[in-house]
């Protein structure tokens, strides 16, 4: 925006993705986690060298298709978006194989033990989320085919509606492109969020988005003396900070403080993101670079 002499089209794939500190996206949580494990160095020699980045791709259509073309997710580099990572660590006890997994990004508040025979300690399936309208279970295993994969399986159950989902860990090498490619992909993904959680996992506080080329609105959520609150309002009732009605400041002072954020921190955020989204303009060419990612992954 601030580059009148260039479009968004021009700029992004020149641009380079930094990570910054507190602003983690999956792959700054998991350098981040990778970084604090260093400790465990002394008691456990070489965990160090033995971490690693992971990839992933989600939503995965064809799963013997996939794990059977290559040994390697090679012959999909370009009908895949890499769109997620998480730390792990190959294991072996006894004899036997298997791997750890550490997901912040899904904020996973476990590290996930993933046998190759489906044995204790496996993890198997566990509740990752428990709402009133909504509860998420995992489970991950190595693929029969392919060994190279582990299986992500994911089941939400909304009251008598069950989605099952699935995506595919590549767990045979570190996967080096996790700035170039994934945290790069989703500087222009178009569902944002800004969330807390408690040690569980659990959502406890926040916002999040769906990008719009208009009319763009969010939902807030924090929990408050009458039990938790949910709230559905216009970016551009925060344009002009004079003119935001008191009552919305309260509730969106409430939620910053949740959100563990400096004084007013939340309020400013807002502030700049209503001044991003009403510019129409950027955002159709925001949407557009999202679009051509999607559409190149999908083999369009």
């Amino acid at each position: 925006m601030k580059s009148p002499d260039q479009t968004l089209n021009e700029f992004f794939p020149k641009y380079n993705p930094v990570i910054r500190a507190h602003k983690y996206t999956c792959v700054g949580l998991g350098m981040e986690v990778m970084k604090r494990l260093k400790v465990l160095e002394t008691d456990f020699p070489g965990i160090t060298k033995a971490m690693m980045l992971v990839s992933c791709d989600e939503n995965i259509q064809d799963l013997i298709d996939y794990t059977t073309s290559s040994p390697g997710p090679q012959g999909f580099l370009i009908e895949t978006e890499k769109d997620h990572v998480m730390m792990a660590i190959h294991v072996k006890i006894e004899g036997r194989s298997g791997v750890f997994l550490s997901d912040l990004g899904y904020h996973i508040s476990r590290v996930v033990t993933v046998m190759a025979d489906r044995c204790y300690p496996h993890t198997g399936w566990f509740t990752q989320s428990e709402e009133p309208h909504c509860r998420k279970e995992y489970n991950y295993q190595f693929n029969l085919q392919n060994s190279n994969y582990v299986e992500w399986h994911e089941r939400e159950t909304r009251g008598a509606k069950v989605i099952e989902r699935l995506s595919l860990v590549y767990v045979a090498r570190a996967y080096l492109s996790a700035v170039s490619v994934t945290e790069k992909r989703n500087l222009v993904w178009d569902l944002r969020s800004l969330l807390a959680r408690d040690p569980k996992g659990r959502l406890t506080a926040g916002i999040y988005f769906p990008l719009k080329p208009k009319d763009q609105e969010f939902t807030m959520f924090f929990e408050s003396t009458s039990g938790k609150q949910r709230k559905k309002l216009k970016f551009a009732t925060f344009l002009e900070l004079q003119k935001i009605p008191d009552e919305v400041v309260d509730e969106v002072e409430q939620c910053n403080d949740q959100l563990r954020l400096r004084d007013g921190e939340l309020l400013s955020i807002l502030k700049r993101l209503a001044t991003i989204l009403a510019d129409e303009e950027y955002m159709a060419e925001v949407l557009s670079v999202n679009k051509k990612i999607v559409d190149l992954s999908s083999g369009k």
